[in-house]
């Protein structure tokens, strides 16, 4: 059974995953205010399709760890762009080339950029 886990948690645990992999460039957007599509955005590249698909499955496997599941996974298999949905939280994987050409940094500029240090700090309160 999934645990009870808000956005922002399962958005540092994406990063850690992510970091994990030696993703690049990290960036999270937080789009609750201009999309009910999920609450955040977190967006990253690889530099090749291997890390792309290592970053996809870390990513997967440590939310599922904590019974958090995809509701939906596109692009795995070319990893050009990785789209992982886990309902509040959407991942976006991409390869140098379509990172930006799609440029979502610029498409989704209404919403906030955040800091993703600043998601550790979800974990330093956790733990006082």
């Amino acid at each position: 059974m999934a645990e009870q886990m808000d956005s922002r948690e399962m958005t540092r645990l994406v990063i850690e995953a992510l970091e994990d992999k030696h993703a690049v460039n990290v960036k999270v957007i937080d789009i609750s205010t201009v999309s009910v599509l999920a609450d955040y955005f977190v967006i990253a590249n690889g530099t090749n399709r291997s890390q792309i698909q290592a970053m996809s499955d870390a990513v997967e496997e440590t939310l599922g760890k904590r019974g958090i599941t995809t509701k939906q996974v596109e692009g795995y298999q070319s990893a050009n762009w990785v789209l992982l949905d886990f309902g509040d939280v959407i991942v976006h994987l991409f390869d140098e080339k379509d990172r930006l050409l799609y440029d979502l940094e610029r498409i989704w500029r209404d919403g906030k950029q955040v800091d993703p240090e600043t998601f550790e700090e979800v974990r330093a309160s956790e733990e006082e």
